[in-house]
């Protein structure tokens, strides 16, 4: 994300962007996880609850160098909500549904923010076919823009990186409820060292090949969510 504006040279736009991207990211990783923890709640486990991490205050849930990466890179992440699946009364499909609620919530989160980038789109056409536009209108249609577009992709990045189906990501939760619970938990052990090797590949891909995936899903998840917005709100132009 960042990284690919300042390759551009592009100072102005990224200084803008990061302004923009810290509070956006810090709430969409917040969500990600209470939502977590919620789902944990209501199913039994009140782990996360009794400490405090069924907030979105993102005190309790940054990880500095996650942030960063997150904003940098287009990937990133916080600090796990603990949940033992001792107390579901179905262990893996506790898993599956706590897992499942972080990728859920961002999702939701990136559809308000596609809306408003639609309806954002919509106001300024209008008011420039109205004559009544200055140059201050357009700077701050333009801001409104950004912040709607970098808080729907964000937040579809995340869900999206959160959504591979290796350990310790959300979407291997899911997909273990098609694996024999052996071999679903034996596979949960080496979840510290699928986390690295999925940085490490993520790094290598943007930072040598200039692949961002995930940002790149997330853009296509992005044209998709718009599309009937931006549908609808032509029908008034």
């Amino acid at each position: 994300m960042l990284i690919s504006l300042l390759s551009s040279g592009d100072i102005r736009n990224t200084i803008i962007q990061l302004i923009l991207s810290v509070p956006i990211v810090l709430f969409a990783l917040s969500c990600h996880e209470a939502a977590h923890a919620y789902a944990a709640y209501k199913m039994g486990d009140r782990t996360a609850f009794n400490l405090g991490r069924m907030t979105v205050n993102p005190a309790k849930h940054l990880d500095l160098w996650g942030t960063l990466c997150m904003i940098a890179f287009g990937f990133g992440w916080a600090k796990p909500v603990p949940i033992n699946p001792r107390n579901f009364d179905n262990p893996k499909k506790g898993m599956a549904i706590t897992g499942i609620a972080g990728p859920l919530a961002n999702l939701i989160l990136g559809i308000i923010g596609a809306f408003f980038c639609s309806l954002t789109w919509f106001i300024e056409v209008k008011v420039v076919m109205s004559g009544t536009i200055n140059e201050t209108l357009l700077s701050l249609f333009s801001v409104l823009y950004a912040f709607f577009y970098l808080w729907a992709m964000y937040n579809f990045i995340f869900m999206v990186f959160n959504l591979i189906p290796v350990p310790p990501f959300d979407g291997s939760r899911f997909i273990g409820v098609l694996l024999p619970t052996r071999i679903y938990f034996k596979i949960m052990q080496y979840e510290r060292y699928t986390f690295f090797a999925v940085l490490i590949i993520n790094l290598v891909l943007s930072r040598v090949f200039g692949v961002y995936l995930t940002s790149f899903i997330a853009e296509k998840v992005m044209e998709l969510v718009s599309y009937p917005f931006n549908m609808l709100f032509s029908l008034f132009i």
